[in-house]
């Protein structure tokens, strides 16, 4: 079974600025359960149909399928809940790891993430200096529960 092993840390945009332009990325989630999260990524000029189990910890299962572009336009349109997810990712190497910080937009700018998918659950990482608090296991962080409750909505506390 595929399984994913990803952690997520607040970004310290003080300390990190992209190397280059990112890459766009615009992603929807078709309607499910709450222990399932069905997704449509378009990145570029590839796309992804992605379905992935409920969290434990840093582990879930996931299931990732290639899908013509047309296709993910025309199921984001007709199917996915709104709004869609907009983020610029950059992918950053750092003591051998590439890490994905995602600097979020429209309904979740202000939000910048870093996620690193590690082989093992108890992979060693070095965190670089401009990774902030651990938010793996806050629900919140993850991109399906941003599209029901983005970031502009949090209270300014957070």
């Amino acid at each position: 079974m595929a399984k994913e092993i990803e952690r997520k840390f607040i970004v310290d945009c003080n300390k990190w600025h992209p190397d280059d332009a990112g890459v766009r990325v615009r992603q929807g989630y078709l309607p499910t359960s709450h222990r399932t999260a069905v997704r449509v990524r378009i990145s570029g000029d590839s796309a992804w149909l992605t379905i992935k189990g409920e969290n434990k910890g840093a582990v879930r299962s996931e299931f990732e399928y290639s899908i013509p572009v047309a296709d993910a336009h025309q199921i984001l349109d007709e199917l996915c809940e709104r709004p869609f997810i907009e983020k610029t990712r950059y992918y950053v190497d750092h003591a051998g790891v590439t890490w994905e910080v995602d600097v979020f937009e429209k309904e979740n700018a202000g939000l910048v993430i870093a996620e690193i998918e590690l082989a093992s659950e108890n992979q060693e990482i070095e965190l670089p200096p401009w990774v902030l608090t651990e938010v793996t296991d806050d629900p919140r962080y993850y991109n399906a529960n941003l599209v029901k409750y983005p970031f502009k909505d949090w209270p300014e506390t957070l």
